[in-house]
Parts: structure tokens; sequence; C-alpha cells
């Protein structure tokens, strides 16, 4: 009871004051996550995984659209898989966690994606050019070791993701499809998450290893870094030659595959969290929460009976929102108000005994805090209306806050100011390794991509002078 009182302080830092002890304090105060006892580990709390599971059900309806199946793989794979890629053994070589005892003779880690494991399979499954195209998805944990700072949902050891992998017997077919899932991505983001994001191509020092494309969507957080949304992948047929995946087209004749792989992972919960919670707490897009509003009774002793049966009709009626009646007696009504707007819960419904009298109820927005009394026979449309003002406020918000803070760099010089200023730059790059490097070197932040239907230029690359056709976006990141 202590440790409840204790959360419903409130948060102590103001979000333009201290950003990152505020997003520490905003997601364990309104019981997100903890810290696990082992260092780079969480839990993940009830309210947490709800919204978790709210993305999975989400996501899992246009995957499911796309013709994608649900599976799931082994957590451990053998050192030997590891080895057959060369380059994405190279890129995963760090981040592996061996597991002190062999299996079979052999050593094995957790894994820190499946390509590997997947693919052995996939080449044991597909054999005509009628089993194609081949797509599947896994929602799982993934482990990866170096992680030197933990910060809750965003760097973590251990985190809970989907990874999307299929097959294709053309080239054209595995990028188009690869495109159209970060279009699913983007679209949620966008539309659910209430997060506006940039798309387009890793440059090939930022790309996953051993794919030939990286796309992704990347978002600005309020502090000025960027944030990785999510990616899809083209990977070629590098992995179909060191895995055996072939077929057999429509003349009989032996072809490897085309394939892509593509995921979100649980850093949306902390993106959600930095983007529209305030000094209050948590701020929770409604087509996002798993409950759109809670009832909160204004109970007195001699009027308890009809408020609670007014609140229970109520709730009856709004039932397609998910709404529920706070009757805890434990806790005075202002205490409660403080604990959903902690909690980020979009609407506040207060009825009490001169409601019940007048037929009204008072609802309250979490996003501007602003109030209306309405008849309780307007409540569903009063609901419904101010449920999608607050999911269009809250991305007008985010997109406004974006565009402010997005700038063209033409020099070296622009280049270095605006990140050191924490915007998301936009500049000329050739896209070499040696220029990245520099940039990460002197200013500490990273290519994000190169977006995408850019119209040649004949530009200058900031960094090194060169001819640079395309621009890329800049930031310092998660």
């Amino acid at each position: 009871m202590a440790e409840k009182k204790e959360n419903l302080q409130g948060l102590t830092v103001k979000k333009a004051v201290d950003f990152s002890e505020w997003y520490n304090q905003a997601v364990l105060k309104a019981g997100l996550a903890d810290y696990a006892p082992i260092r780079g580990f969480m839990v993940i709390m009830p309210s947490g995984y709800a919204l978790w599971e709210q993305v999975q059900r989400g996501l899992d309806r246009e995957f499911a659209r796309l013709g994608v199946k649900n599976a799931y793989f082994p957590l451990l794979i053998p050192e030997s898989f590891f080895k057959k890629e060369a380059e994405h053994a190279k890129g995963f070589a760090p981040e592996l966690a061996w597991i002190e005892r062999e299996a079979d003779g052999e050593r094995v880690a957790i894994r820190p994606t499946s390509e590997t494991i997947i693919y052995s399979f996939f080449a044991k499954w597909i054999r005509s050019w009628r089993d194609l195209p081949f797509r599947m998805n896994q929602w799982c944990n993934v482990l990866r070791w170096e992680v030197k700072q933990t910060k809750l949902f965003l760097r973590t050891r251990e985190f809970l993701w989907q990874e999307g992998h299929c097959a294709y017997a053309t080239e054209k077919e595995c990028v188009d499809e690869a495109l159209v899932v970060l279009e699913e991505y983007e679209k949620f983001c966008q539309d659910v998450l209430a997060i506006p994001v940039v798309a387009g191509v890793k440059t090939e020092a930022e790309r996953f290893a051993g794919a030939k494309d990286t796309f992704t969507v990347e978002a600005l957080m309020p502090d000025g870094r960027a944030l990785q949304m999510g990616t899809s992948h083209n990977l070629g047929q590098n992995f179909a030659k060191t895995f055996g995946v072939k077929f057999l087209d429509e003349k009989g004749v032996e072809q490897l595959v085309w394939q892509n792989s593509w995921g979100v992972s649980t850093r949306l919960i902390g993106a959600l969290v930095m983007v529209h919670g305030d000094d209050k707490g948590l701020v929770i897009p409604p087509r996002i929460a798993p409950h759109k509003a809670v009832i909160v009774p204004i109970i007195f002793e001699d009027s308890k009976k009809d408020v609670l049966t007014a609140a229970g009709k109520l709730a009856e009626g709004l039932a397609e929102f998910s709404v529920f009646v706070d009757d805890r007696d434990q806790y005075s009504s202002g205490w409660k108000f403080n604990e959903w707007e902690l909690n980020g819960i979009p609407l506040r419904i207060e009825i009490g005994p001169r409601d019940v009298k007048s037929g009204s109820c008072v609802i309250v927005r979490r996003d501007t805090g602003e109030k209306k009394t309405v008849k309780l026979s307007d409540a569903r449309k009063t609901v419904e209306n101010a449920l999608e003002e607050i999911q269009t406020n809250l991305f007008s918000t985010a997109k406004s806050f974006l565009d402010k803070n997005t700038v063209e760099a033409n020099s070296w010089n622009e280049l270095g100011k605006a990140i050191e200023e924490r915007k998301l730059v936009l500049a000329a790059f050739c896209g070499s390794a040696e220029c990245g490097k520099k940039i990460k070197e002197k200013t500490t932040a990273s290519s994000r991509c190169i977006p995408f239907n850019q119209k040649p230029a004949k530009s200058k690359c900031v960094v090194c002078g060169k001819p640079a056709e395309k621009k890329g976006f800049f930031a310092k990141s998660y």
C-alpha cells in the first residue's frame, strides 16, 4: 500500500527539464515495467504488456491479410548455424549469449534473431514454385548481450518482438513485399500510435548484417534523438545460398529463393511514452489504449447505490469502447483522477449524485484536460467524437514537433550545428562508410535513412564534397 501511495505522488521532474529521468519515472510510476534483478533485463508489467498485446493484435490483422502465418522456432541456435553466413555471424558475434552446456556436442546461443534457424527449415519445407511465396512470422523474445546501459523498453538485453521471414521466386516480389510491410509499419505508427515517421533505406554501413538492403521507418523523440521504429530487409539470396533454400521452377530448373525479413519490437511502447507523455504521466492514443475510458463514480454514502447503478448502466452503453467503472471504496475520487491521469487513459467520465439527478455526466480529455458536461443520452456519441479528436490531436501535435525540428544542412558546419541543436537533419550524402564514420565520430549522430522518392540531385556531400545524388537524414539516436 505504501508503495502504491508513493507512486501516486506523481512525477517529480518536468519533461522539458530532465527528459531521461522523466521517462524513467513515467514508465515506472505508471506500472508499465520495472527493472529485473539482472542488469539489462526488465519485467513488463500488466499495463505495459496490455499495450504490447494491442500491438500484436493490430499488426497480426495486417499480416494475415498479406497471407503471413504465425509459427514458433527454438530459443537456442547451434553455433554451426551462425558460422555458415559470414557477414551475419560477424554482425551478431558481440551480441551472442552462449549457453555453458553444449547441446548434442555443440555450443548453442540464445537467439539474437532467427534467420539462421528458420532458413534451415525453409530448406526442408520449400521444394517447388508452388510453395512460393512462403510467408511466416513469429512473436518471441530475443537476447542481445551488448547493452551497456539499461533504458526500459528502449535498450534492454532481452526484448519482445515479431520477426517475419518470407521466400519468393523473384527479387521483385521479395522487394515489393518488403516495402509493403514497411508501409504497414508506417501506417501503424502514424494511424494507431499517432507517431509520425520518415521512411527510407539504410546506408550500406547501417544495414542489417547479411542484407542486400534495409528499409526503415524512423521517428524523432522529444529530446531530439531518432528512434528506429521498424525495419524490413531485402536479404537477396545470401541466406538461400548458405542454407540451401531452393525450389524447382515451372520449367523444372532448380533455383535459389529470394528472401526478406522484417520486424518491430517493444521499443514502440517506449516511443509511445516519450512522444505523447506529459508532466502528469502517460497519454495513450485511443486506438492503442486497451481501455478508452474509465468511469469514476463520485460516491457519498447516502447516494452510493444510485450513483453506482447509473455508472454501471453508462458502462454498458459504452461497452464498445472497453469502458470500465472504478468503484474501489478505499480510494477517494481525487486519488483516482490522479491515478488515471498518470496511467494515460484517454477519457475520464465522472458521475456523482448531482449528475444522476440531472441525467448527465462529465467527460474529461486526458490530452487537453478539457471538461464537458453532457446528457447521458448523448454520452456515446460524445465519447466516440472525443476519442477521434484525441487521436487526431496527438498525431497533429507530434507531426508539428517533427516538422519544426527537421532542418536541411548545406555544409559540414550547418550539419554539426543542427545536430548539436538536436534536430533531424537532411543533408547531401555520398553514402560512403568513411563519411558516415566521420559524422558519427565528430557529432555522435548517425545516418538514419536515405528517404524514398527523391529526385536525383546534383549536390555535393557535406562531408567530403564529392558528388551526391541523394540526401540523407542524420540525428543522434537511441
